[in-house]
């Protein structure tokens, strides 16, 4: 379970579902959008929902447990990005997207 740092906050997230985000994320302030992000927390935190404005001015890092790169779904990515373009912001959901036949291997 790695963290997405966020100002002053910490967040517990997936390595894998954190990749995903960094890629989303950086692509997204690189072109200087600020968004939205939201999840549902996790039993252990009570299962409300947080959302964090995610803008260039705040200090954003990502901190993985494990030490390789996680696989990559470009096809759950391309969804996440489409969500993150909406006016709701990126919701985070599951991984349920099937993977692109050159991502099969």
């Amino acid at each position: 379970m790695g963290k997405l740092h966020y100002g002053n906050q910490s967040f517990d997230m997936d390595d894998r579902l954190l990749a995903h985000l960094q890629l989303i994320i950086g692509i997204k302030l690189r072109r200087g959008e600020n968004f939205f992000m939201a999840w549902k927390a996790p039993a252990s935190a009570g299962e409300g929902r947080r959302a964090v404005w995610i803008d260039n001015g705040v200090p954003i890092h990502m901190e993985y447990s494990g030490g390789r790169l996680p696989k990559m779904n470009m096809a759950w990515a391309e969804k996440l990005a489409d969500a993150a373009n909406k006016g709701g912001g990126l919701m985070i959901m599951a991984d349920d997207v099937p993977l692109l036949p050159e991502e099969l291997d």
